[in-house]
């Protein structure tokens, strides 16, 4: 089941061996699985952005407040 969150601080992914890229501030849609989070945004009008990271750094990310979670 997913939830929503804020991205409200320095929060990237990066795509195989590329460069970091910064997901941007505001609302996400989180689905969590045992290893690993899929976020998914709104990059532009229309226009989807989607990726998955690593459950231990959307974990770091929560603790240190880059992405504070949404009330149900």
């Amino acid at each position: 089941m997913s939830q929503f969150a804020m991205i409200t601080g320095d929060v990237t992914y990066t795509p195989g061996d590329g460069a970091p890229i910064e997901i941007p501030r505001g609302r996400v849609e989180v689905e969590l699985s045992f290893d690993s989070a899929t976020l998914s945004w709104e990059a532009a009008p229309g226009i989807a952005g989607v990726t998955a990271i690593p459950l231990v750094q959307f974990e770091d990310y929560v603790r240190d407040g880059k992405i504070t979670w949404l009330p149900d």
